[in-house]
């Protein structure tokens, strides 16, 4: 039996960053990924393919109204062989990264699935055995299946087979209205997909305000999406015409029809077939693994990361979580806990949603003062410029001495101007000192000044 000094159980993003961080420290190191493809969810079936294919959407969109910008434009359509081939080259060069930097001799790598034995040993599917001072489970996420009545009866998709699709399809009906419901919705209904999204929150997005929501939920309408949100899905079912879904909506039964059925209702945390019981690893009610501030599970030499333990599927947040068990796991000194109040979310719709920080309706919650000001962006010289009118800016700041608490942009290049905040929140920054920075005319960052100087003067009021 081989031992090492730690074991990562999966290579995704929490998985290898961990691994990485304990091959620097001088650790014996290994890597166990039963996937067919190293590289984890981001790369091969998350973050990377669905950007490129939004980009490509979002550029489709321009060109298709390229009359309001005093162009002619005579056609615009999607060539979906061409889009599809671009993805995977692409993808297949993230991946070929990744895989070289797993297999350049840093990590033994197993490429089985693992299940403990107990709390120091794993058994792999070919019957191998692993002894590790210390692991980290980083196994990630799966789509889940929630128990809608004919849900499980029908072929529907997954964001794997929408990632994949090499062709337009003539109409689909998606269920649910978070990031991948919305992301994807969007780019099928853009390349000429007719598209029903089915929403059981009062507001899609719901982890942002109802405000910046309703900015997205307008653009989907305009877009020609069949939105329905704050519904009750009956029954769902297959007929001559396609997929079925039967649901309740402002008092009234509604049946939608549609070719193809996408299930965008979430994922969950993918942990069966570990045996974690057998090395004594607590799960919580949700089903993600039990962490404390430094990634430890229940057992103090048992680490976890990413998807598994949540508390956001965020790869940004699933790399720092695995630096930060190796780090620990290993005793650096001076580490500090990841900061909730830091925590950045982008959804990379059109237009997309950014907010990083603590938001309002937290600090609402907790009955806590604070200043908040917003900005319209069909006010501002250089989205007016770009017909990108739609949504605002907000800052949340410290009533008395303006300390920045948290921002909220809903509006064009959200996801890049959310980040004008990042090193001023980790820095504890005022709005005073954001303002002595210089911000050029005409850009779009220029925006952020005006509720910063709103706050600011807010304060000198008091």
């Amino acid at each position: 039996m081989k031992t090492f000094d730690f074991i990562a159980i999966g290579g995704g993003s929490a998985g290898f960053n961990a691994a990485r961080v304990a091959a620097d420290l001088g650790k014996k190191v290994a890597v166990v990924d039963g996937a067919k493809t190293l590289g984890g969810l981001c790369i091969l079936k998350g973050c990377m393919p669905s950007k490129t294919l939004l980009y490509a959407t979002d550029v489709l969109h321009l060109a298709q109204h390229g009359r309001d910008f005093g162009l002619k434009i005579p056609s615009a359509r999607v060539d979906m062989k061409r889009l599809h081939a671009r993805k995977r080259a692409i993808i297949g060069e993230f991946a070929d990264y990744r895989q070289q930097a797993m297999t350049s001799g840093k990590y033994s790598i197993f490429r089985e699935s693992a299940r403990f034995l107990d709390a120091d040993t794993v058994e792999l599917a070919d019957g191998t055995k692993l002894r590790g001072k210390r692991f980290i489970i980083g196994t990630g996420s799966r789509v889940a299946v929630p128990p809608i009545p004919g849900l499980s009866d029908v072929d529907a998709w997954t964001s794997d087979d929408v990632l994949d699709l090499d062709h337009v399809p003539e109409s689909v009906i998606v269920l649910g209205g978070g990031i991948v419901a919305c992301e994807l919705g969007q780019f099928l209904r853009r390349i000429g997909s007719r598209v029903v999204l089915i929403q059981r929150s009062p507001n899609i997005l719901k982890d942002h305000s109802p405000a910046a929501s309703e900015v997205v939920q307008q653009a989907f309408r305009d877009d020609g999406i069949d939105l329905h949100t704050d519904t009750k899905i009956e029954s769902i079912s297959r007929s001559a015409r396609g997929i079925s879904v039967r649901f309740r909506s402002s008092g009234r039964i509604v049946t939608r029809h549609a070719k193809h059925l996408f299930n965008a209702l979430g994922r969950s945390p993918n942990t069966d077939g570990l045996d974690l019981e057998k090395a004594g690893v607590k799960l919580s009610d949700d089903g993600r693994i039990k962490t404390n501030r430094w990634q430890q599970t229940s057992q103090s030499h048992i680490y976890a990361g990413g998807d598994v333990c949540g508390p956001h599927d965020i790869v940004h947040l699933a790399v720092a979580q695995g630096e930060l068990a190796a780090r620990h796991a290993f005793g650096v000194k001076a580490l500090k806990p990841i900061d909730p109040a830091l925590l950045l979310n982008v959804v990379f719709t059109d237009p997309p949603l950014a907010s990083i920080g603590i938001q309002e309706s937290e600090l609402q919650e907790n009955n806590v003062p604070y200043a908040v000001a917003t900005y319209p962006f069909d006010d501002h010289g250089k989205s007016i410029l770009m017909n990108a009118t739609r949504g605002y800016v907000k800052v949340i700041a410290d009533r008395k001495r303006g300390r920045v608490l948290g921002a909220e942009i809903a509006g064009s290049q959200a996801g890049e101007l959310i980040h004008c905040f990042s090193t001023p929140l980790a820095m504890k920054a005022t709005v005073h000192d954001m303002l002595k920075a210089p911000w050029y005319h005409p850009t779009l960052a220029e925006i952020l000044t005006y509720p910063l100087e709103d706050i600011a003067e807010q304060i000198t009021a008091q």
